[in-house]
Protein backbone atom coordinates (compact mmCIF):
# COMPACT_ATOMS: atom_id res chain seq x y z
CA UNK A 1 0.00 0.00 0.00
CA UNK A 2 2.99 2.68 0.80
CA UNK A 3 4.99 1.57 -2.31
CA UNK A 4 1.60 2.46 -4.50
CA UNK A 5 1.16 5.25 -3.00
CA UNK A 6 4.19 6.73 -3.66
CA UNK A 7 4.45 5.32 -6.94
CA UNK A 8 1.01 7.32 -7.82
CA UNK A 9 2.49 10.53 -6.27
CA UNK A 10 5.59 10.25 -8.43
CA UNK A 11 3.84 9.17 -11.56
CA UNK A 12 2.28 12.68 -11.14
CA UNK A 13 4.36 14.57 -9.82
CA UNK A 14 4.56 16.87 -12.81
CA UNK A 15 0.88 18.03 -11.95
CA UNK A 16 1.54 18.49 -8.17
CA UNK A 17 4.64 20.66 -8.94
CA UNK A 18 2.94 22.82 -11.24
CA UNK A 19 0.21 23.36 -8.45
CA UNK A 20 2.74 23.81 -6.07
CA UNK A 21 4.87 26.59 -8.09
CA UNK A 22 1.28 27.97 -8.68
CA UNK A 23 0.52 28.07 -5.05
CA UNK A 24 3.85 30.62 -4.20
CA UNK A 25 3.41 32.35 -7.51
CA UNK A 26 0.17 33.22 -6.95
CA UNK A 27 1.06 34.00 -3.23
CA UNK A 28 3.72 36.59 -4.28
CA UNK A 29 1.32 38.61 -6.93
CA UNK A 30 -1.50 38.84 -3.60
CA UNK A 31 1.06 40.53 -1.66
CA UNK A 32 2.61 42.32 -4.35
CA UNK A 33 -0.75 44.54 -4.89
CA UNK A 34 -1.66 44.44 -1.47
CA UNK A 35 1.58 46.19 -0.55
CA UNK A 36 1.23 50.17 0.70
CA UNK A 37 4.12 52.55 -0.06
CA UNK A 38 2.17 54.92 2.48
CA UNK A 39 1.25 52.78 5.19
CA UNK A 40 3.17 52.56 8.75
CA UNK A 41 3.56 49.56 9.79
CA UNK A 42 6.83 48.32 9.05
CA UNK A 43 5.46 44.98 7.36
CA UNK A 44 4.69 46.68 4.15
CA UNK A 45 8.17 48.01 3.98
CA UNK A 46 9.00 43.87 4.11
CA UNK A 47 6.02 43.13 1.85
CA UNK A 48 8.07 43.26 -1.88
CA UNK A 49 10.85 40.88 -0.79
CA UNK A 50 8.22 38.45 0.14
CA UNK A 51 6.26 39.26 -3.34
CA UNK A 52 10.02 38.76 -5.09
CA UNK A 53 9.87 34.97 -3.48
CA UNK A 54 6.90 34.12 -4.01
CA UNK A 55 6.95 35.05 -7.35
CA UNK A 56 10.28 33.31 -7.96
CA UNK A 57 10.17 30.03 -6.09
CA UNK A 58 6.77 29.55 -8.37
CA UNK A 59 9.16 30.03 -11.13
CA UNK A 60 11.34 27.89 -10.03
CA UNK A 61 8.81 25.10 -9.29
CA UNK A 62 7.88 25.46 -13.09
CA UNK A 63 11.06 25.10 -14.26
CA UNK A 64 11.45 21.90 -13.18
CA UNK A 65 8.55 20.48 -15.41
CA UNK A 66 9.62 22.56 -18.44
CA UNK A 67 13.54 22.51 -18.65
CA UNK A 68 13.39 18.63 -18.66
CA UNK A 69 10.92 18.81 -21.78
CA UNK A 70 13.19 21.36 -23.66
CA UNK A 71 16.65 19.72 -22.68
CA UNK A 72 15.74 17.03 -24.74
CA UNK A 73 15.63 19.00 -27.96
CA UNK A 74 18.47 21.07 -27.02
CA UNK A 75 22.49 20.87 -27.20
CA UNK A 76 24.37 20.18 -23.99
CA UNK A 77 25.64 24.27 -23.71
CA UNK A 78 21.83 24.90 -23.53
CA UNK A 79 21.30 22.77 -21.36
CA UNK A 80 24.03 24.19 -19.13
CA UNK A 81 22.55 27.37 -19.43
CA UNK A 82 19.07 26.91 -18.59
CA UNK A 83 20.38 24.60 -15.13
CA UNK A 84 22.48 27.81 -14.50
CA UNK A 85 19.54 30.03 -14.87
CA UNK A 86 17.28 27.78 -13.12
CA UNK A 87 19.59 27.03 -10.05
CA UNK A 88 20.30 30.98 -9.95
CA UNK A 89 16.37 31.02 -9.51
CA UNK A 90 15.90 29.18 -6.83
CA UNK A 91 18.91 30.78 -4.51
CA UNK A 92 18.03 34.61 -5.21
CA UNK A 93 14.28 33.56 -4.30
CA UNK A 94 15.50 32.17 -1.17
CA UNK A 95 17.83 35.57 -0.64
CA UNK A 96 14.32 37.50 -1.10
CA UNK A 97 12.77 35.36 1.35
CA UNK A 98 15.57 35.99 3.77
CA UNK A 99 15.68 39.65 3.21
CA UNK A 100 11.75 39.60 3.63
CA UNK A 101 12.77 38.42 7.65
CA UNK A 102 15.91 41.31 7.88
CA UNK A 103 13.22 44.14 7.07
CA UNK A 104 10.81 42.38 9.49
CA UNK A 105 13.80 42.87 12.14
CA UNK A 106 14.30 46.46 11.50
CA UNK A 107 14.97 49.25 12.89
CA UNK A 108 18.84 47.72 14.44
CA UNK A 109 21.18 48.77 16.91
CA UNK A 110 24.33 50.13 16.00
CA UNK A 111 26.32 47.10 16.75
CA UNK A 112 23.74 45.13 14.34
CA UNK A 113 22.93 47.45 11.42
CA UNK A 114 25.81 45.01 9.25
CA UNK A 115 22.47 42.68 9.55
CA UNK A 116 20.71 44.30 6.91
CA UNK A 117 23.29 43.15 4.39
CA UNK A 118 23.86 39.44 5.88
CA UNK A 119 21.15 37.84 2.75
CA UNK A 120 22.82 39.97 0.09
CA UNK A 121 26.64 38.89 1.45
CA UNK A 122 25.74 35.05 2.02
CA UNK A 123 24.22 35.38 -1.82
CA UNK A 124 27.29 36.15 -2.85
CA UNK A 125 29.02 34.26 -1.43
CA UNK A 126 26.75 31.28 -2.56
CA UNK A 127 28.17 33.14 -6.49
CA UNK A 128 31.06 32.70 -5.81
CA UNK A 129 31.46 29.10 -4.07
CA UNK A 130 29.23 26.52 -5.05
CA UNK A 131 27.58 28.25 -7.90
CA UNK A 132 30.93 29.81 -9.47
CA UNK A 133 33.94 27.26 -8.37
CA UNK A 134 31.39 24.86 -8.02
CA UNK A 135 30.52 24.53 -11.76
CA UNK A 136 34.43 24.98 -12.38
CA UNK A 137 35.44 21.79 -10.53
CA UNK A 138 32.76 19.78 -10.94
CA UNK A 139 32.60 18.08 -14.00
CA UNK A 140 29.24 16.21 -13.70
CA UNK A 141 26.43 18.92 -14.31
CA UNK A 142 24.07 16.91 -12.37
CA UNK A 143 25.99 16.90 -9.43
CA UNK A 144 26.98 20.66 -9.55
CA UNK A 145 23.53 21.03 -9.46
CA UNK A 146 22.28 19.63 -7.00
CA UNK A 147 25.60 20.42 -4.70
CA UNK A 148 24.61 24.21 -5.68
CA UNK A 149 21.11 23.47 -4.80
CA UNK A 150 21.69 21.70 -1.00
CA UNK A 151 24.15 24.76 -0.17
CA UNK A 152 21.47 27.30 -1.46
CA UNK A 153 18.90 25.32 1.25
CA UNK A 154 21.32 25.39 4.06
CA UNK A 155 23.30 28.82 3.23
CA UNK A 156 19.71 31.02 2.38
CA UNK A 157 16.76 28.58 3.08
CA UNK A 158 16.67 27.76 6.37
CA UNK A 159 18.48 31.43 7.81
CA UNK A 160 15.69 33.09 6.18
CA UNK A 161 13.09 31.07 7.25
CA UNK A 162 14.08 31.37 11.08
CA UNK A 163 14.36 35.31 10.41
CA UNK A 164 10.76 35.72 8.76
CA UNK A 165 9.36 33.70 11.62
CA UNK A 166 10.78 35.86 14.15
CA UNK A 167 10.36 39.02 12.32
CA UNK A 168 6.47 37.94 11.76
CA UNK A 169 6.05 37.28 15.54
CA UNK A 170 7.99 40.53 16.22
CA UNK A 171 5.54 42.76 14.06
CA UNK A 172 2.40 40.76 15.50
CA UNK A 173 3.90 41.99 19.40
CA UNK A 174 5.28 45.61 18.64
CA UNK A 175 2.17 46.77 15.75
CA UNK A 176 -0.87 44.92 15.55
CA UNK A 177 -1.41 43.58 18.80
CA UNK A 178 -1.62 47.17 20.42
CA UNK A 179 -3.89 48.08 17.45
CA UNK A 180 -6.21 45.65 19.27
CA UNK A 181 -6.75 43.09 16.28
CA UNK A 182 -6.91 39.27 17.49
CA UNK A 183 -7.67 37.66 13.82
CA UNK A 184 -4.77 39.99 11.93
CA UNK A 185 -2.59 38.69 14.98
CA UNK A 186 -3.07 35.27 14.51
CA UNK A 187 -2.76 35.05 10.74
CA UNK A 188 0.68 36.99 10.75
CA UNK A 189 1.27 33.73 13.43
CA UNK A 190 0.10 31.47 11.27
CA UNK A 191 2.06 32.52 8.55
CA UNK A 192 4.98 32.39 11.00
CA UNK A 193 4.43 28.49 11.81
CA UNK A 194 3.87 28.23 8.23
CA UNK A 195 7.26 29.46 7.11
CA UNK A 196 8.91 27.97 9.68
CA UNK A 197 7.70 24.42 8.80
CA UNK A 198 8.32 25.44 5.34
CA UNK A 199 12.08 25.99 6.31
CA UNK A 200 12.30 22.58 7.96
CA UNK A 201 11.18 20.93 4.71
CA UNK A 202 13.63 22.49 2.41
CA UNK A 203 16.19 21.83 4.96
CA UNK A 204 15.39 17.79 5.35
CA UNK A 205 14.38 16.75 1.41
CA UNK A 206 17.80 18.56 0.32
CA UNK A 207 19.19 16.18 -3.02
CA UNK A 208 21.33 13.08 -1.23
CA UNK A 209 25.10 14.47 -1.28
CA UNK A 210 28.50 13.01 -0.38
CA UNK A 211 28.94 15.04 3.04
CA UNK A 212 27.01 15.68 5.79
CA UNK A 213 24.27 16.61 6.90
CA UNK A 214 22.90 15.68 3.24
CA UNK A 215 24.34 12.46 2.90
CA UNK A 216 21.74 10.81 5.84
CA UNK A 217 18.99 13.72 5.71
CA UNK A 218 17.77 13.83 2.54
CA UNK A 219 14.78 13.88 0.22
CA UNK A 220 15.23 9.78 -0.34
CA UNK A 221 15.64 9.47 3.67
CA UNK A 222 12.43 12.11 3.78
CA UNK A 223 10.29 10.05 1.50
CA UNK A 224 10.97 6.84 2.97
CA UNK A 225 10.46 7.78 6.57
CA UNK A 226 7.24 9.90 5.27
CA UNK A 227 5.84 8.33 2.37
CA UNK A 228 4.57 11.17 0.85
CA UNK A 229 7.34 13.11 -1.51
CA UNK A 230 8.63 16.16 -0.12
CA UNK A 231 6.49 18.59 -2.41
CA UNK A 232 3.60 17.49 -0.82
CA UNK A 233 4.22 19.23 2.65
CA UNK A 234 6.08 22.08 0.64
CA UNK A 235 2.77 22.52 -1.42
CA UNK A 236 0.83 22.38 1.86
CA UNK A 237 3.16 25.06 3.94
CA UNK A 238 2.28 27.37 0.77
CA UNK A 239 -1.58 27.15 0.89
CA UNK A 240 -1.06 28.00 4.50
CA UNK A 241 0.83 30.63 3.91
CA UNK A 242 -1.39 32.17 0.75
CA UNK A 243 -4.50 31.78 2.82
CA UNK A 244 -2.65 33.53 6.04
CA UNK A 245 -0.71 36.44 4.30
CA UNK A 246 -3.66 37.15 2.46
CA UNK A 247 -6.21 37.30 5.47
CA UNK A 248 -3.66 38.76 7.55
CA UNK A 249 -3.01 41.81 4.89
CA UNK A 250 -6.27 42.99 5.35
CA UNK A 251 -4.41 44.93 8.77
CA UNK A 252 -4.36 47.84 6.17
CA UNK A 253 -7.32 48.52 5.19
CA UNK A 254 -8.36 48.53 8.66
CA UNK A 255 -5.19 51.20 9.20
CA UNK A 256 -6.60 53.06 5.92
CA UNK A 257 -10.29 52.97 7.49
CA UNK A 258 -8.80 53.92 11.22
CA UNK A 259 -5.99 57.02 9.34
CA UNK A 260 -9.48 58.39 7.62
CA UNK A 261 -11.52 58.40 11.05
CA UNK A 262 -8.89 60.36 12.70
CA UNK A 263 -8.99 62.65 9.74
CA UNK A 264 -12.64 62.87 10.11
CA UNK A 265 -12.39 63.51 13.69
CA UNK A 266 -9.51 66.05 13.41
CA UNK A 267 -11.89 68.24 11.18
CA UNK A 268 -14.77 67.72 13.70
CA UNK A 269 -12.56 68.67 16.15
CA UNK A 270 -11.34 71.75 14.57
CA UNK A 271 -14.64 72.83 13.16
CA UNK A 272 -15.89 72.83 16.24
CA UNK A 273 -12.98 74.82 17.93
CA UNK A 274 -13.28 77.52 15.28
CA UNK A 275 -17.03 77.61 16.37
CA UNK A 276 -16.74 78.07 19.71
CA UNK A 277 -13.93 80.62 19.54
CA UNK A 278 -15.79 83.08 17.34
CA UNK A 279 -19.00 82.12 19.71
CA UNK A 280 -16.91 83.42 22.56
CA UNK A 281 -15.17 86.88 20.59
CA UNK A 282 -18.83 87.45 18.99
CA UNK A 283 -21.00 86.48 21.77
CA UNK A 284 -19.79 86.41 25.47
CA UNK A 285 -16.44 88.14 25.27
CA UNK A 286 -18.00 91.41 23.59
CA UNK A 287 -21.08 90.91 26.22
CA UNK A 288 -18.57 90.88 28.66
CA UNK A 289 -16.41 94.01 27.59
CA UNK A 290 -19.90 95.60 27.37
CA UNK A 291 -20.43 94.96 31.00
CA UNK A 292 -16.68 96.12 31.66
CA UNK A 293 -18.06 99.84 29.79
CA UNK A 294 -21.07 100.34 31.73
CA UNK A 295 -18.93 99.96 34.93
CA UNK A 296 -16.41 102.23 33.68
CA UNK A 297 -19.11 104.97 32.78
CA UNK A 298 -20.61 104.17 36.28
CA UNK A 299 -17.81 104.89 38.17
CA UNK A 300 -18.19 108.67 36.90
CA UNK A 301 -21.48 109.08 38.44
CA UNK A 302 -20.86 107.10 42.15
CA UNK A 303 -20.28 108.80 45.42
CA UNK A 304 -16.73 108.94 46.34
CA UNK A 305 -16.90 106.29 49.10
CA UNK A 306 -17.85 103.63 46.20
CA UNK A 307 -15.40 104.52 43.96
CA UNK A 308 -13.00 101.81 45.30
CA UNK A 309 -15.99 99.15 44.57
CA UNK A 310 -16.53 100.09 41.55
CA UNK A 311 -12.71 99.37 40.39
CA UNK A 312 -12.58 96.54 41.82
CA UNK A 313 -15.32 95.11 39.85
CA UNK A 314 -14.29 96.66 36.40
CA UNK A 315 -10.70 94.94 37.88
CA UNK A 316 -13.15 91.63 38.05
CA UNK A 317 -14.49 92.39 34.43
CA UNK A 318 -10.85 92.81 33.32
CA UNK A 319 -9.66 89.03 34.54
CA UNK A 320 -12.99 88.07 33.69
CA UNK A 321 -11.98 89.29 29.41
CA UNK A 322 -8.42 87.89 30.28
CA UNK A 323 -9.54 84.50 31.04
CA UNK A 324 -12.41 84.31 27.76
CA UNK A 325 -9.42 85.33 25.84
CA UNK A 326 -7.66 82.54 26.86
CA UNK A 327 -9.50 80.10 25.52
CA UNK A 328 -9.33 81.70 22.33
CA UNK A 329 -6.82 79.74 19.46
CA UNK A 330 -3.32 81.77 20.27
CA UNK A 331 -2.19 80.78 16.81
CA UNK A 332 -4.81 81.25 14.84
CA UNK A 333 -6.87 83.71 15.87
CA UNK A 334 -10.76 85.09 14.69
CA UNK A 335 -9.82 87.02 11.16
CA UNK A 336 -11.53 88.47 8.60
CA UNK A 337 -10.02 86.63 5.86
CA UNK A 338 -7.69 83.11 5.77
CA UNK A 339 -5.35 81.86 3.19
CA UNK A 340 -6.99 79.20 1.52
CA UNK A 341 -3.88 77.18 0.38
CA UNK A 342 -2.56 77.23 4.34
CA UNK A 343 -5.81 76.11 5.57
CA UNK A 344 -5.51 73.55 2.66
CA UNK A 345 -2.30 72.01 3.58
CA UNK A 346 -2.29 70.43 6.64
CA UNK A 347 -5.46 68.24 5.35
CA UNK A 348 -3.24 67.21 2.55
CA UNK A 349 -0.12 66.39 4.16
CA UNK A 350 -2.21 64.04 6.42
CA UNK A 351 -3.92 62.26 3.48
CA UNK A 352 -0.17 62.00 2.09
CA UNK A 353 0.07 59.25 4.88
CA UNK A 354 -1.85 56.46 2.47
CA UNK A 355 -1.51 58.23 -1.10
CA UNK A 356 0.39 60.27 -3.25
CA UNK A 357 -1.32 63.48 -3.92
CA UNK A 358 0.45 66.52 -6.05
CA UNK A 359 -0.70 69.59 -5.73
CA UNK A 360 -1.10 72.66 -8.31
CA UNK A 361 -1.97 75.87 -7.48
CA UNK A 362 -2.19 77.72 -10.70
CA UNK A 363 -2.80 80.95 -10.34
CA UNK A 364 -0.89 83.98 -9.35
CA UNK A 365 -3.85 85.27 -6.56
CA UNK A 366 -5.52 82.72 -4.09
CA UNK A 367 -7.99 85.01 -3.07
CA UNK A 368 -8.30 85.48 0.93
CA UNK A 369 -11.73 83.88 2.39
CA UNK A 370 -13.61 84.41 5.39
CA UNK A 371 -13.43 81.26 8.19
CA UNK A 372 -16.72 80.32 7.28
CA UNK A 373 -16.19 80.09 3.30
CA UNK A 374 -12.39 78.30 4.25
CA UNK A 375 -14.24 75.94 6.48
CA UNK A 376 -16.69 74.60 4.12
CA UNK A 377 -13.39 74.29 1.48
CA UNK A 378 -11.50 72.36 3.77
CA UNK A 379 -13.89 70.20 4.66
CA UNK A 380 -14.99 69.90 1.06
CA UNK A 381 -11.27 68.65 0.19
CA UNK A 382 -11.22 66.81 3.28
CA UNK A 383 -14.13 64.39 2.52
CA UNK A 384 -12.86 64.36 -1.48
CA UNK A 385 -10.01 63.10 -0.19
CA UNK A 386 -11.40 60.94 2.45
CA UNK A 387 -13.47 58.82 -0.56
CA UNK A 388 -10.54 59.13 -2.35
CA UNK A 389 -8.83 56.72 -0.21
CA UNK A 390 -11.30 54.74 1.20
CA UNK A 391 -12.80 53.72 -2.48
CA UNK A 392 -11.30 54.63 -5.29
CA UNK A 393 -8.20 52.62 -4.77
CA UNK A 394 -6.28 54.88 -6.83
CA UNK A 395 -1.92 55.35 -5.57
CA UNK A 396 -2.25 58.89 -6.80
CA UNK A 397 -4.47 62.04 -6.47
CA UNK A 398 -4.42 65.48 -7.44
CA UNK A 399 -5.82 68.82 -6.15
CA UNK A 400 -5.86 71.62 -8.68
CA UNK A 401 -6.79 74.97 -7.47
CA UNK A 402 -6.80 77.89 -9.91
CA UNK A 403 -9.17 81.37 -10.29
CA UNK A 404 -10.76 82.43 -14.21
CA UNK A 405 -12.89 84.98 -14.95
CA UNK A 406 -14.02 85.86 -10.88
CA UNK A 407 -14.75 82.53 -10.52
CA UNK A 408 -12.37 79.90 -8.36
CA UNK A 409 -12.08 76.27 -9.50
CA UNK A 410 -11.55 73.90 -7.22
CA UNK A 411 -10.37 69.84 -8.12
CA UNK A 412 -9.81 66.76 -6.25
CA UNK A 413 -8.95 64.20 -8.78
CA UNK A 414 -8.08 60.17 -8.85
CA UNK A 415 -7.02 57.48 -10.95
CA UNK A 416 -8.99 54.62 -9.98
CA UNK A 417 -11.47 52.43 -10.69
CA UNK A 418 -14.12 55.22 -10.87
CA UNK A 419 -17.59 55.15 -9.41
CA UNK A 420 -20.05 52.77 -10.59
CA UNK A 421 -23.50 53.78 -11.87
CA UNK A 422 -25.41 51.31 -9.89
CA UNK A 423 -23.67 53.25 -6.36
CA UNK A 424 -25.51 54.52 -3.55
CA UNK A 425 -24.23 58.31 -3.43
CA UNK A 426 -23.66 57.92 0.29
CA UNK A 427 -22.92 60.94 3.45
CA UNK A 428 -19.62 62.10 1.80
CA UNK A 429 -21.26 63.19 -1.36
CA UNK A 430 -24.32 64.37 0.05
CA UNK A 431 -22.19 66.52 2.43
CA UNK A 432 -20.28 67.66 -0.30
CA UNK A 433 -23.34 68.81 -2.21
CA UNK A 434 -24.70 70.58 0.63
CA UNK A 435 -20.97 72.80 0.96
CA UNK A 436 -21.40 73.46 -2.19
CA UNK A 437 -24.80 74.95 -1.61
CA UNK A 438 -23.85 76.97 0.97
CA UNK A 439 -21.02 78.81 -0.69
CA UNK A 440 -23.37 79.32 -3.52
CA UNK A 441 -21.27 76.99 -5.87
CA UNK A 442 -21.64 73.83 -8.46
CA UNK A 443 -20.64 70.57 -7.65
CA UNK A 444 -19.77 68.47 -11.00
CA UNK A 445 -18.71 64.77 -10.54
CA UNK A 446 -17.05 63.13 -14.00
CA UNK A 447 -16.02 59.67 -13.51
CA UNK A 448 -15.25 56.76 -16.08
CA UNK A 449 -14.64 52.87 -15.31
CA UNK A 450 -11.06 52.30 -14.61
CA UNK A 451 -9.72 55.78 -15.41
CA UNK A 452 -10.77 57.32 -12.20
CA UNK A 453 -13.11 60.48 -10.62
CA UNK A 454 -13.00 63.85 -10.72
CA UNK A 455 -14.80 66.57 -8.09
CA UNK A 456 -14.99 69.43 -9.24
CA UNK A 457 -16.17 72.73 -7.42
CA UNK A 458 -16.53 76.19 -9.31
CA UNK A 459 -17.29 78.91 -7.01
CA UNK A 460 -18.27 82.40 -8.30
CA UNK A 461 -16.55 84.82 -6.26
CA UNK A 462 -18.73 88.15 -7.28
CA UNK A 463 -21.17 85.89 -5.07
CA UNK A 464 -19.38 86.33 -1.90
CA UNK A 465 -20.01 89.16 0.22
CA UNK A 466 -17.10 90.82 2.09
CA UNK A 467 -15.80 93.90 1.86
CA UNK A 468 -12.03 92.42 1.11
CA UNK A 469 -12.70 90.07 -2.37
CA UNK A 470 -11.70 92.78 -4.26
CA UNK A 471 -9.63 91.31 -6.97
CA UNK A 472 -9.90 89.89 -9.97
CA UNK A 473 -9.17 85.89 -10.75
Amino acid sequence: MVVEINKWFVANSPLFQFFYGQVFFIMGISVLFQTRQYSRLNLARSLPWLAGFGILHGMYEWGDIFIPIQVASLELAFETILDSIHLFVLALSFASLFQFGVELLRPFSNNWRWLRFLPGIIFIFWMVGPFGAGFIFINNLEIWHEFGNTLSRYLLCIPACVFSSIGLIRQVNNQIKPMKLPQISKMLFVSAIAIAFYGIIEGASVPKGSFFPASIINAQSFTALLILPPFVFRAAAGLVLLYAMFRALKVFNIETDRVIHQMEVSQVIATERERIARDLHDGALQQVYASGLMAQTLGKHVAEENVAEVNQLMQSIGQAVEKLRAFLPQDNPVMESVDLIGALQPIIEEARKNILIDTFWNTKKIPSLSPDQTRHLTAFVSEALSNVIRHSKSEKAEVNLFCSKNHLHLQVKDFGQGISGSADPGFGLKNMRDRTRLLGGTLKIETKPREGTSVNLDLPMEEIDAPHQTFNC
